[in-house]
């Protein structure tokens, strides 16, 4: 299990995150809607297909993109690589959210006694780029990507939040993350910025998932 560090991240809902210098809203998805994902209400949750966060941030050369899904999961849960789910991180660069001018597709594989995880639609890479999960792999034109377990890296304090709401009063204490050791898999990317499309100056990314029917995949 990897730590993913996220410092100055900004964590938004899945399956959406809208991210530029003028716009910013905290918010975060596991396990909603409940009547889709939450046992209490669905017996056999859909765990492959349920995003937790996406974040994004950037630094001088490069923008970086981790959509962690899969969770929360306990210490002793592997990572969750189905192969019928296909998972989108979408980053549009004009200014309209409606329109993704650079549509990453993720999927998972089988073969050889491991698990691999093959990208399509990197900016400047022709063709879908492959390689076994669990390990830091880079594209000639110097994106890096990785897919493999983290430790959720969203922080809050749940016996707070339940404490509040049924006493009215505040109770949250920062020292108390119900998140911590609990483990999601995620897929990282960090593109150069000069790999990225011409654009308004602002991005927006969010992510997406769909699982194919029987026969489809």
């Amino acid at each position: 299990m990897r730590t993913l560090a996220i410092a100055g991240a900004c964590a938004l809902a899945a399956p959406a995150l809208f991210f530029s210098a003028q716009y910013f809203s905290p918010a975060a998805d596991h396990l909603d809607p409940p009547g889709r994902t939450d046992k209490a209400f669905d017996t056999t949750p859909d765990r492959a297909a349920d995003i937790a966060d996406v974040y994004t941030w950037h630094t001088d050369t490069a923008l970086v993109i981790a959509m962690t899904f899969a969770g929360p999961a306990g210490t002793n849960r592997p990572g969750t690589y189905d192969r019928d789910v296909l998972y989108g991180i979408n980053v549009s660069t004009d200014g309209v959210r409606e329109t993704t001018e650079l549509p990453i597709r993720v999927r998972f594989g089988s073969g050889g006694g491991g698990y691999g995880v093959q990208f399509s639609g990197l900016p400047g890479v022709a063709t879908p780029f492959a390689g076994p999960v669990e390990t830091d792999l880079t594209t000639p034109n110097g994106i890096k990507v990785r897919a493999g377990l983290f430790d959720d890296p969203f922080f809050f304090d749940l016996q707070g939040f339940r404490e509040t709401r049924s006493t009215g009063m505040l109770r949250f204490d920062r020292t108390r993350d119900f998140f911590a050791g609990q483990n999601d898999t995620a897929i990282v990317i960090e593109i150069p910025r000069a790999a990225l499309p011409e654009g308004t100056g602002s991005v927006d990314i969010w992510g997406s998932t769909a699982r194919f029917a029987a026969g489809e995949s």
